[in-house]
């Protein structure tokens, strides 16, 4: 058998042309950042770095135009209890802001929630344990159906929610119509639902079950964020549905699971709003709890443009508003100055959102 030939082969031209190419290796500027860089992508690595400096920033310009007053424990938890309901709502809200959607029936969905546990426990007499839960039955059931209409039909998530705002708050009026349930005759039968109303002292400090009710949910759901493969998709699914499809998401599952949960957390704060409010007023799906909700989000760097925000930042956004409110309140400034305020820090928050999305993308 002949041996093969191992002796070199003459080199091919295109090999000749490499012989005296350059051999470093490619390099990209890495010039340093500008301090206004810095700051952006700063500020885009921790979205709750604004509201928070807000929030200290509001703190010591009321607590110097109204004396020591402002600075007492007893008022800054005042404030706490004021917005236990608006942060639970704006967690809901944030869920579903996070996959560029919106729920504009989070509102009504705690209301209906709240008239349901009421009649259950007074009109139909049934232990508060099935009362609590046939009101989060009554919000999961009403989160699934938005998911359902925005995941499965792929309808947009402001019609969608506007329509069973509607929908909602008129079978609110129906079932209920429109009668309050007195707070005495809640404690009559149970005092179950009237348990997060229930307050302690530490020191000077006024706390109730509420408030810590509410700080747990909105830790509770960071660490779902940012520690689970859940939160992950959820950012992702904000940021690009089409990218998180192709890279193994199911779109669909992750929008069905946040609209679900927006909606037991709303019947959480149905029932941590009958121990606020004592009674339980079916009225009540008029008040703003919807743009309350909303604004918190927003104020706290949630982007209405999805995938990009912190939820602690939302609480912070529920505080600052909080403080504004309580600050005017007690300087008996005019009440449309809160509201005049709001709307500044509400469109002063969309427009940096912006400035860091074009500076840090």
């Amino acid at each position: 058998m002949a041996e093969p030939n191992t002796a070199a082969q003459p080199s091919q031209e295109f090999e000749k042309v490499l012989v005296n190419s350059s051999t470093e290796v490619a390099s990209f500027d890495t010039h340093d950042k500008t301090p206004l860089q810095k700051v952006q992508h700063f500020l885009h690595s921790t979205p709750a770095a604004v509201p928070f400096v807000v929030l200290v920033a509001s703190i010591l310009v009321f607590g110097l135009a109204i004396g020591g007053r402002f600075f007492s424990s007893y008022t800054l938890t005042l404030i706490l209890q004021q917005i236990a309901i608006v942060g639970m709502l704006g967690a809901a809200q944030t869920l579903v802001i996070l996959t560029a959607g919106i729920d504009l029936s989070i509102g009504v969905i705690m209301v209906i929630s709240a008239v349901v546990m009421g009649n259950c426990a007074v009109t139909y007499g049934l232990p508060a344990p099935l009362a609590v839960a046939a009101g989060f039955v009554v919000g999961g059931a009403c989160g699934l159906l938005n998911g359902l209409l925005v995941s499965r039909l792929k309808l947009p998530p402001f019609i969608v929610t506007l329509g069973t705002w509607y929908v909602i708050m008129s079978t609110n009026f129906i079932y209920s119509e429109n009668a309050t349930i007195r707070e005495a005759d809640v404690t009559a039968v149970t005092q179950w639902l009237h348990v997060f109303g229930v307050s302690f002292k530490i020191g000077t400090a006024v706390l109730t079950l509420g408030v810590i009710s509410m700080v747990l949910l909105v830790f509770g759901l960071w660490y779902a964020l940012n520690h689970t493969a859940w939160g992950r998709h959820l950012y992702a699914v904000g940021d690009d549905p089409e990218a998180a499809k192709l890279s193994g998401i199911r779109v669909g599952k992750v929008l069905l699971s946040a609209y679900t949960i927006a909606g037991l957390i709303a019947a959480l704060a149905a029932w941590v709003s009958i121990g606020r409010n004592g009674s339980i007023s079916p009225s009540a799906a008029v008040t703003d709890y919807n743009l309350q909700a909303i604004t918190a989000a927003v104020i706290g760097g949630i982007s209405l443009f999805g995938g990009r925000g912190s939820i602690l930042g939302t609480l912070i956004g529920a505080m600052i508003v909080g403080v504004v409110s309580m600050g005017l309140n007690m300087l008996g400034a005019d009440p449309q100055w809160k509201v005049f305020l709001t709307g500044v820090l509400i469109i002063s928050a969309v427009a940096i959102d912006q400035w860091i999305r074009k500076v840090a993308a």
